[in-house]
């Protein structure tokens, strides 16, 4: 089978990445890469840096990853799928959900295989614990928990917090629980100065009844990325910065002590660190994708989960701005309601 050949367009901090691992993926072939605005990491590596996606359609590829600003997703995906090119999108698939819509329709309408890059779900840590959990290690899951911090990445300028931290946060939850969120509600506050929120606090409920929480801010020194999954039989706590999983049991040890018990409960039980595989999340994702295109057994991201997850995002921000929890319909149109 011949190799499949790859376009990049976007060669800023996250292209120069897909750069790499295109570069060095087996069975494909990064055989043109385009960014109007150059190639100031060297992403490229001796290639001609084309304009843009016309460009990049008469090179003849098969597929291209889009890694350009938010706001011009809708635009180079929709050429893309006019031109019958698949397409992996960076996340979020776009900057609204109608835009998410459009993307979405054309390249399910062209027969074509659309996905975004929600890179969290690769994270080896969340993928034991989906698994783990999918297995019924964790029973019933009551709650997931994320925090998600760090200072200010000068490379976001279209999009603030929600759409750029936050949306990993509502994917890696709905795809660890295999549940969709159906409420939400949020803080959010304004203090670096720009137009863009840079810290919100939401809660959400998922089908199943499980609660979320996600703390997410640029405000921070302190770099984390934690994910707490809490069910009846323990609790799961994912670092997706070192891909560490640990599983806090449920104990059938009895603390006797009063002063102890009152801060540890009535029992505590074993504290497991897994040994787990830990490759690239970034180069299991472009596997994945790959995979995909060539009718492989594969997990990605759809652009129909990149519209749900844009919806939520959304409706993050509309709770914000209304003050009130949001409830999220089923249906293709955003449908929010006092909940």
């Amino acid at each position: 089978m011949a190799n499949l050949r790859a376009g990049l367009i976007g060669l800023g901090m996250m292209g120069r990445h897909h750069a790499r691992v295109l570069s060095s993926l087996e069975g494909v072939d990064l055989v043109a890469v385009a960014d109007p605005g150059g190639d100031p990491h060297g992403a490229a590596a001796g290639r001609t840096v084309l304009n843009g996606v016309e460009d990049l359609v008469r090179a003849g590829i098969d597929y291209c990853v889009v890694a350009v600003p938010t706001v011009y997703h809708q635009e180079v995906g929709l050429a893309l799928a006019a031109a019958g090119v698949h397409a992996l999108i960076e996340k979020p698939l776009a900057p609204d959900v109608a835009s998410a819509q459009l993307l979405a329709d054309a390249f399910e309408a062209a027969g074509l295989v659309g996905a975004v890059g929600h890179i969290e779900r690769y994270n080896p840590a969340l993928q034991s614990a989906r698994a783990r959990i999918e297995g019924g290690e964790l029973g019933r899951v009551y709650q997931v928990t994320t925090r998600r911090q760090g200072p200010f990445p000068a490379r976001i300028a279209d999009v603030g917090v929600v759409k750029d931290l936050a949306t990993h946060d509502i994917d890696l939850t709905a795809w660890v629980t295999q549940q969709k969120y159906i409420r939400i509600g949020a803080q959010t506050t304004f203090r670096s100065g720009r137009e863009h929120e840079d810290l919100v606090a939401a809660t959400g409920l998922l089908v199943d009844g499980t609660v979320t929480n996600h703390l997410v801010n640029w405000l921070s020194p302190l770099k984390e990325r934690v994910t707490t999954i809490t069910g009846e039989r323990g609790t799961f706590v994912a670092d997706t910065l070192t891909a560490d999983l640990t599983f806090y049991a449920n104990g059938s040890v009895r603390v006797l002590r009063d002063e102890i018990a009152q801060f540890r409960g009535v029992s505590e039980g074993d504290v497991t660190r897994y040994a787990i595989s830990k490759p690239e999340p970034l180069r299991t994702e472009h596997e994945n994708y790959r995979d995909a295109l060539n009718d492989k057994k594969s997990d990605i991201v759809t652009m129909r989960d990149g519209v749900d997850i844009v919806r939520v995002a959304d409706a993050c921000l509309a709770s914000a701005t209304m003050g009130r929890l949001l409830h999220l319909s089923g249906n293709d149109e955003v449908n929010w309601s006092h909940a």
